[in-house]
């Protein structure tokens, strides 16, 4: 328990310390985890409807401040190149992310071109039946990630590794409003990165 512990620790430091300087990222992923808890207590009522607000407004917030906002190239911070961030991270890096993000926005195209999806599922009848298969879809999209990136690091570096990124990524929403609940306060006060002293000395 104790080795699980530090590897969950492990993790969310460095997410945090490498990939979230920017201030407008970090509101961007209090919004996203607000939202996420939102389609948390959704999925208990309607999945499908859980996976539009996960994927069309969490994701979508989190991804736009990793890629649009995120200071990339050499990190100052933690004395090391974007390449070695990128190397040794555990969950989805940018090459990885693009890969996901890629299925999610191609599968409502599929499923408007094939609404059987090649005979596996009834065919939507009309708008909202729809709207509902692209929520089913980008509910078993989010699954599938997940547990493909858990076997992979289980395969890697063991399932301890595995387990512990697993418990960071579903209880990252959580975690995330208790670091980042005053990053709209350092934006309006024009705060635009983390200076992270807390980092620089670690």
């Amino acid at each position: 328990m104790k080795n699980f512990l530090i590897l969950l620790e492990t993790q969310r430091w460095d997410d945090h310390r490498f990939y979230h300087q920017s201030r407008v990222n970090q509101t961007l992923h209090l919004i996203s985890a607000i939202s996420f808890l939102v389609a948390y207590g959704l999925l208990l009522v309607d999945p499908a409807l859980a996976a539009l607000v996960a994927w069309g407004v969490s994701m979508v917030t989190r991804q736009t401040g990793h890629f649009f906002f995120e200071p990339r190239g050499f990190d100052e911070v933690n004395q090391v190149s974007d390449e070695y961030k990128e190397a040794i991270k555990v969950g989805y890096n940018m090459r990885r992310k693009i890969v996901l993000l890629s299925a999610w926005a191609l599968l409502p195209l599929l499923l408007w071109l094939q609404p059987s999806l090649f005979g596996l599922i009834e065919p939507a009848q009309g708008l909202a039946d729809y709207v509902h298969d692209v929520g089913i879809a980008w509910l078993s999209l989010g699954i599938a990630g997940l547990l493909l990136r858990v076997a992979q690091l289980c395969l890697r570096d063991g399932p301890l590794t595995g387990l512990a990124w697993a418990v960071k990524i579903i209880t990252d929403p959580f975690h995330d409003i208790s670091l980042y609940y005053k990053a709209p306060l350092h934006l309006l006060k024009g705060e635009r990165l983390d200076p992270m002293s807390h980092a620089r000395q670690a």
